[in-house]
């Protein structure tokens, strides 16, 4: 367990970042390297399977309800030094995983044909996202176990070992994509089907891995079967904190879906477009992304600690850090971005769509980091209800527009980009108006000995 509570925050967030930006940078190559070799197989497989993997915004949403009810309320334990409820809360997650990941089984099998057959540009897109899905949702089932037993961690202060895994799982899909998809050495290329395979084996690998790493190594929680039996209650306190945040991801899913479905007329090198520029801003938004996974576990103990002076301080040193960080990526996107499309495709088409949505929609990305930064508050302050209400007037003000501009002559896809601008800086506002009315409600009114931090303490939580 790391203390979250002590120490200068900029420092101690910008360290609780660095791992958690290199096992999210090692997530993200993991869905490039499919992407890659996918390209090679044409548009229908490239913008089938890039459509399928919308799906796992859904899944995520998911596990967004474990994962954040988790990290949450296990970092409030922390911080109230309560390793009791911390233990408790985390098998009491492995129970509530093992049932969202039985859902997904059942869910993914029956729908996935519908769901591509709606999305699919044509009939070949459609069969290929299907093939895909079909070898893709086992491990996206196992991305619970994942996301419960690495969110335990990052509520404790420790992120090394999901890292560590996270890097397993790359390697390990590094070596079975060429071989899966493009028959490298054996001949026998299975194509879409292979990416699909590859990327379940390597997400079972880290399951176990990190399992193993739980039962011989960590100790402040743990693995306790008497403690798997469903308890309703601490059922209730988790969704409770993880209901509203898996809402919001599933929010964004929609949103995708939303997107794929207006562009389909525009054909298959259009949604290719666009999946490659989806997976470019997952890469270059790494590091933003850990800055916000790193400040939820920082504010959650702080809180429980009642260091509310610290909670404030956190906001302040994520917001400023993820700012510079867009405000440079928004300079790349705006330079040379035709680079990185260029890398995943040589089609002119396909070139041409994902590089005017990267140059267009990173006009949003300070306004996205906002967003981020408000979320990741949220959670640490166990109440994740705003996020999502910030996120359903996002869908508001840019799902009814497109789909009424989509029906519109002269339509054009740079119409739904500038709309998606306009809506996330909206977003943005409505997320900073409703943490600043959370900080009045939890940390203003609430006199308590954390309160009112000593003079060592203050100036910890300045720096």
């Amino acid at each position: 367990m790391k203390d979250l509570t002590r120490g200068p925050v900029f420092g101690s967030l910008a360290a609780l970042a660095a791992p958690v930006a290199a096992g999210l940078l090692l997530q993200t190559l993991y869905y490039v390297v499919d992407l890659y070799f996918v390209a090679a197989l044409g548009d229908a497989p490239l913008a089938g399977v890039s459509a399928a993997g919308n799906v796992m915004f859904l899944v995520f949403a998911l596990t967004q309800i474990v994962g954040v009810g988790t990290v949450s309320l296990v970092s409030q334990a922390v911080g109230r030094n309560d390793r009791a409820d911390a233990n408790h809360l985390f098998n009491q997650s492995i129970m509530l995983a093992a049932t969202c990941a039985l859902a997904t089984l059942v869910a993914g099998y029956s729908l996935a044909g519908t769901y591509m057959r709606l999305l699919g540009a044509d009939a070949a897109t459609a069969a290929a996202g299907t093939a895909y899905l079909d070898w893709f949702i086992p491990g996206l089932a196992l991305q619970f176990a994942l996301v419960v037993m690495g969110s335990a961690l990052r509520g404790t202060g420790i992120v090394k070992p999901t890292m560590v895994v996270q890097a397993l799982t790359v390697v390990l899909n590094a070596a079975l994509a060429p071989v899966l998809i493009a028959g490298w050495g054996t001949g026998r290329p299975l194509g879409v089907e292979g990416a699909g395979l590859a990327s379940s084996v390597s997400v079972a690998a880290g399951v176990a891995v990190l399992a193993l790493y739980f039962a011989r190594f960590e100790k402040y929680v743990a693995f306790d079967r008497t403690q798997w039996r469903p308890r309703l209650r601490t059922w209730i306190r988790m969704l409770d904190v993880g209901i509203p945040a898996g809402g919001e991801f599933a929010l964004i899913g929609l949103i995708g879906a939303v997107v794929y479905w207006i562009i389909r007329d525009f054909g298959a090198a259009a949604q290719a477009g666009f999946g490659i520029g989806s997976r470019i801003m997952q890469m270059i938004f790494v590091p933003v992304l850990a800055i916000a996974f790193a400040a939820a576990p920082m504010a959650g103990q702080n809180f429980g600690a009642r260091h509310f002076a610290r909670v404030r301080a956190t906001f302040r040193a994520a917001a400023g850090s993820i700012t510079v960080v867009m405000t440079a990526l928004l300079v790349l996107c705006q330079w040379k971005v035709e680079w990185l499309v260029r890398a995943f495709t040589a089609d002119e088409a396909v070139v041409a769509f994902g590089t005017q949505y990267l140059r267009i929609i990173s006009w949003n990305f300070i306004a996205a980091g906002i967003v981020f930064t408000c979320s990741s508050i949220f959670q640490g302050l166990g109440n994740t209800r705003p996020a999502l209400l910030s996120k359903s007037l996002r869908l508001v003000t840019f799902v009814v527009p497109a789909l009424w501009l989509s029906g519109r002559p002269g339509f054009a896809l740079v119409d739904v980009w500038h709309l998606s601008v306009a809506s996330t800086v909206l977003e943005a506002a409505t997320s900073l108006w409703l943490l600043r009315l959370q900080f009045r409600a939890k940390l203003e009114g609430a006199a308590s000995p954390g309160t009112a931090l000593g003079e060592g303490a203050q100036a910890q939580a300045r720096n």
